[in-house]
This record gives structure tokens, C-alpha cells and sequence, in this order.
């Protein structure tokens, strides 16, 4: 592989497709910036949000252990490998099943619509960019295995302030990969998140306010026959002087149900043994 940089990339720009691929290729993450959703919106969602995971309305919403979708309090998941539960909350929207909270405008389901767009013209672009040895893998074209799937999920989260007797192992996100395809990931409103690099260093992924952050996912990663890394990330707690609360909202795209991955799975199969590993199902 070829030095680990994380390449931040102008939508627009002619050599976007390239470009992202390479960065995948390399580091499993890319940056994009101008791809065209309103910084109003997002701004708006992120505060509306913020207001639900400050009320007790929240609790309304508990989430359904075999469904997934609601919300899951603080302390409600683990990274694979670690038995110390992430310090955040969060809440899964699917569509076209999940609950929506009624105190949450349409503005939400307005940016998940843009961001799923942004994110199937990303997957047309790394199937273009492809090796052709490697793009055999894949069972069918990378858009399609997402279109009409009901598990791409939207999870909004909401990372609390750190309290003084928390167990100081306890990360905002321990170190871990993502379960999908691809993850579009809507800046954090606060920085943390971090990439491990070939040399099992931590490195800082810096992105403006509106920018997206996309990696690439072990489903990726397997169907690509390890051609697309899944790459170790977490986010960590924050200095004393910034313990303020940080939102983000990824967008992680799952094939649908049953996409054969690989020999070994197929998504559900795949998805089913991540929930188990994760606390997160029976």
C-alpha cells in the first residue's frame, strides 16, 4: 500500500471518483466536501436532534431488541473485543419500517434522502475504479445490492459530556470497524474521531462542519476479497476544557438481506454475527 494519508476530495471535481477510491484503497477513509446538501439543513437536524436526546421524550422510543430500530440509551453497545460499553446514546431510523419520532420534523428524512444519493453515486464510483480481477468478486454491481434494502440505517448520536466517576477505560467509541458497505458520516460537531494507520498509530481525521467522512466496511471488505480494508477507528473523550457534548449522524449502507458477500456469507448472515458480537442482539 502507499503512505497512509486520508485524501480530502471536492465532489465536483473530475477526479472525485479516482480519487476516492484510492483513498479507500489505501486508508479506507476519504473526506468530501462540496457535494451539495444545505448546511441549513444539517445544522437544523443536528439541533433538533439535540433537543430529543435532552428530554425525557426519548424514553418513549426505547429501542426493540430483534427490530434494532429506536433508541438505545448511554451504555446500550460495545465494540467487538471489548466488554466496556461506548459512552454515547443513540437512535436508528430504517426505512421504510422504523419509528420516527413525532417531536422530529421531515428535515431528517429530507437529509438521509441527500445523503443516500451522495452515497449510491460513491458506490457507482468505486465499482468504476475497481480492479477488474477484484470487481469479480462482487455478486452484482455495488448500488444495487443497497437498492430497496431495509437495513440502511441512519444513527444519530449523541455523546455526552464525561462525568468525573466514569471508568476511565471508557471510550466515546472504542476502537472498532464498521458493519456495511460504506459509511457516509456527517462531521462530528466536535473533533475525536481517529483512524489507526499500517503502523497501529492513531491518526486525527479533521473535516469542516458539513463535510462527510466515508469508509469503507467489512461487507466492502469482503466482497472485495480484502482489496478494501475495514479500518480500525474509534472517538475518543475529549480534554476537560472541550467535555462538551459531540453529535454526528452516519449513514451506513447495508447490502440488502440476502446478498451473497462472500463463500462464507451472505449479508444477513454477516450482519446477524456483527449484532451478536456488538450486544446488540440475542
Amino acid at each position: 500500500m502507499n503512505k497512509f494519508k486520508v485524501r480530502t476530495i471536492d465532489f465536483q471535481s473530475d477526479d472525485a471518483p479516482i480519487k476516492l477510491s484510492k483513498s479507500l484503497r489505501n486508508t479506507g477513509f476519504a473526506v468530501i466536501h462540496n457535494h451539495g446538501i444545505d448546511k441549513k439543513l444539517i445544522n437544523n437536524v443536528y439541533e433538533e436532534w439535540s433537543s430529543f436526546f435532552n428530554s425525557d421524550k426519548k424514553f418513549n422510543y426505547l429501542f426493540d431488541i430483534e427490530k434494532q430500530d429506536g433508541y438505545f440509551p448511554l451504555k446500550s453497545e460495545n465494540a467487538k473485543g471489548y466488554n466496556t460499553k461506548d459512552l454515547k446514546e443513540f437512535y436508528h431510523i430504517y426505512l421504510p419500517w422504523g419509528r420516527i419520532p413525532k417531536e422530529i420534523s421531515k428535515d431528517t428524512l429530507n437529509l438521509r434522502h441527500q445523503l443516500l444519493d451522495v452515497g449510491t453515486t460513491l458506490l457507482t464510483w468505486i465499482d468504476d475504479n475497481t480492479p477488474e480481477e477484484i470487481r469479480n468478486n462482487f455478486s452484482m454491481p455495488l448500488k444495487d445490492m443497497i437498492k430497496e434494502s431495509h437495513n440502511n440505517l441512519l444513527r444519530i448520536l449523541h455523546y455526552p459530556p464525561i462525568q468525573d466517576d466514569e471508568d476511565k477505560s471508557a471510550l466515546r467509541a472504542a476502537p472498532h470497524g464498521d458493519i456495511n458497505l460504506i459509511t457516509i458520516l456527517l462531521a462530528g460537531s466536535e473533533p475525536g474521531l481517529q483512524v489507526m494507520n499500517m503502523d497501529k498509530k492513531w491518526i486525527d481525521v479533521d473535516s469542516n462542519n458539513g463535510w462527510l467522512v466515508i469508509n469503507s466496511g467489512d461487507m466492502l471488505n469482503k466482497c472485495s476479497d480484502n482489496y478494501y480494508p475495514s479500518t480500525i477507528h474509534r472517538v475518543i473523550n475529549p480534554k476537560d476544557r472541550k467535555n462538551v457534548s459531540r453529535y454526528s449522524m452516519p449513514l451506513f449502507l447495508h447490502a440488502r438481506d440476502e446478498v451473497v458477500l462472500s463463500d462464507k456469507y451472505t449479508a444477513k448472515s454477516y450482519l446477524d454475527k456483527r449484532l451478536k458480537s456488538l450486544g446488540l442482539k440475542e
